[in-house]
């Protein structure tokens, strides 16, 4: 590799080219003006024009966002808590760490089943957004745990102590030091538990119920019942989109905290 540095440039090459030829792909396909997938005859709009014509997928996508909304907040807040509690040692904490570990694992077969027999056969949750809501919180839940407590594992407790010896009550300990300190694992956890929700597909196609079909459902049945119509290929690059935007929002606000913080450590020195 010291001899022939290209060798690794290469491989990185064809490594992001077989990643996002596809997507690539995608997009120069929903501006195809035929409704070919395979064939490029010319380029238009009309995909997209369509598209913004079909209440049914703002409808979808407008549950989603709620649903996801909804479902980050929620398992956010429990599972930073959870991940607070898991720091301190008491009896039974490995097999609690293990239970909160095993969604992880499980395919999302087992657990929609799981999920369908349990919220709506065994505690009469009707199909629909509460269903979906209740099994986005208890599948994003364990990611929440284990993001934030990397975090809070890694913490130095002596400044925690200190807040305390300076006169500071446990909340405001809390606000002050303890939460700035853990507030990027807790974004990074809520922003996986999001896009958890935004995303799935086999779970939520147990649960959904009548006028609460989720958007990545609703793309999946329409593929299934009239093939990749342009209309999808032009939904999944306004998603893919979208989530390219986000992630590098994220990754600039990411890179401005770092840098103010780096430049207060400066001052304080």
């Amino acid at each position: 590799m010291n001899r022939r540095p290209w060798v690794l440039g290469a491989v990185v090459a064809l490594v992001f080219l077989f990643l996002y030829a596809p997507i690539a792909w995608l997009a120069i396909a929903s501006f195809n003006s035929s409704r070919s997938l395979s064939r490029i005859s010319g380029f238009s709009l009309q995909w997209y024009a369509e598209l913004l014509d079909d209440t049914r997928v703002f409808a979808s996508l407008q549950l989603t966002l709620q649903l996801a909304l909804a479902s980050a907040a929620i398992s956010t807040v429990i599972g930073t808590l959870a991940a607070f509690g898991l720091r301190r040692a008491f009896p039974g904490r490995g097999l609690w760490t293990v239970l909160l570990s095993l969604p992880l694992v499980v395919p999302e077969v087992v657990m929609g089943v799981a999920m369908l027999g349990f919220f709506v056969r065994l505690a009469g949750i009707p199909l629909g957004f509460g269903a979906l809501l209740f099994a986005h919180v208890a599948f994003s839940l364990s990611f929440v745990v284990v993001v934030v407590r990397s975090r809070v594992s890694g913490m130095d407790v002596r400044m925690e102590e200190a807040a305390a010896d300076l006169g500071a009550s446990p909340f405001v300990a809390f606000r002050t030091v303890t939460l700035p300190l853990v507030a990027p694992a807790v974004v990074a956890g809520a922003a996986f538990a999001f896009l958890l929700s935004f995303d799935d597909v086999v779970i939520s196609s147990y649960l959904t119920g009548v006028g609460s079909t989720t958007l990545p459902v609703f793309v999946y049945a329409q593929a299934s019942k009239r093939g990749i119509s342009p209309e999808i290929v032009a939904l999944s690059t306004l998603m893919v989109t979208a989530t390219a935007l986000l992630l590098i929002i994220g990754v600039l606000f990411a890179s401005w905290r770092a840098r103010k913080t780096g430049s207060a450590a400066k001052l304080a020195v």
